[in-house]
């Protein structure tokens, strides 16, 4: 076998296993996560992302490892938007605080295999038609210059959300609290829950997110191990992060700007390849740490006005 491929079996192993021990015997009771606990997970997924990044390095190259730290941060610094959408979600809901990690639990699941067929296919279409990049920088410069000028939302409705529409036309639900259940039986029928649907609503989120984020990290590199790996890993310290910085999320207002330039810079040196420019990895890799540092230096230094 080669390196590649021993690398990814590591990854599989460490995922998988991560998944069986999170759901199997740290939180098999619904319960609130605490601020430590939420730190050590957070910092654990940060840690194996940067040893991976390394192992890359050394039996890959450094081109390589450039280029999944790049993906990896540019992934993680999108999933910091993602957080702020199911804050939203948990807010408009009343979802009580011991249900959040397994929604998030269950609805990061769904995020692998859904990520996973879509990189699967942006794969097959980016190397079938290069020039489909160019579409994906395309997409990146005006996702950038959106972010740019839109402000987030505070207040959503998202009973007029189109996932919460289809979910209610197509399906039974109970009007009865979950009881931290999916689904139930309710007068020997089969109904779904209000649990069920917020899950639904947090894997729309993911996938919308997705079509930002697939080809902000094929921009920076259409290696399938790279792109999948890193994506996966910024993936899975999504929901440590979520209980980490959720009380703390909005003083970091800069961040939307920061990412904003990140996707303006990944879209912009994908188009250059049509004029044979070309930025290496390591350039790249040191823009996005920069715009990341900045943006969150300056939410510090000029904390948002309340």
């Amino acid at each position: 076998m080669g390196i590649e491929t021993n690398l990814f079996i590591l990854f599989a192993v460490i995922v998988a296993l991560f998944l069986v021990v999170d759901l199997g015997f740290l939180n098999k009771k619904s319960h609130k996560i605490e601020f430590k606990p939420a730190l050590t997970q957070s910092l654990f997924w940060i840690a194996v992302s940067v040893v991976f990044g390394w192992l890359i390095f050394l039996y890959m190259g450094r081109e390589m490892a450039a280029q999944f730290m790049s993906a990896y941060v540019t992934e993680k610094m999108l999933s910091v938007d993602n957080l702020f959408v199911i804050m939203l979600i948990f807010s408009f809901f009343k979802l009580e605080e011991k249900y959040h990690h397994k929604v998030l639990f269950w609805g990061i699941l769904g995020a692998i295999i859904f990520r996973g067929i879509f990189i699967g296919a942006g794969a097959y279409i980016s190397h079938q038609f290069y020039w489909v990049l160019y579409i994906f920088g395309a997409i990146l410069l005006y996702t950038g210059i959106k972010l740019l000028r839109d402000k987030k939302e505070e207040h959503v409705d998202f009973n007029n959300n189109k996932i919460f529409k289809f979910a209610h036309k197509y399906l039974p639900f109970t009007t009865s609290h979950h009881g931290g259940k999916f689904f139930c039986r309710e007068n020997g029928k089969f109904m779904f829950t209000l649990l069920f649907l917020v899950m639904l609503l947090v894997e729309g989120t993911d996938i919308i997110f997705a079509v930002d984020s697939i080809p902000a990290v094929f921009a920076i590199s259409q290696n399938l191990f790279i792109v999948f790996t890193s994506n996966i890993f910024a993936v899975m310290g999504l929901r440590a992060l979520f209980f980490l910085i959720e009380s703390v999320l909005h003083r970091f207002h800069h961040l939307q700007k920061g990412l904003a330039v990140i996707l303006l810079f990944i879209g912009l040196k994908m188009l250059s390849g049509i004029f044979g420019l070309h930025v290496s990895s390591l350039i790249s890799f040191g823009v996005i740490m920069f715009a990341l540092i900045v943006s969150i230096v300056l939410s510090v230094i000029f904390p948002k006005k309340i």
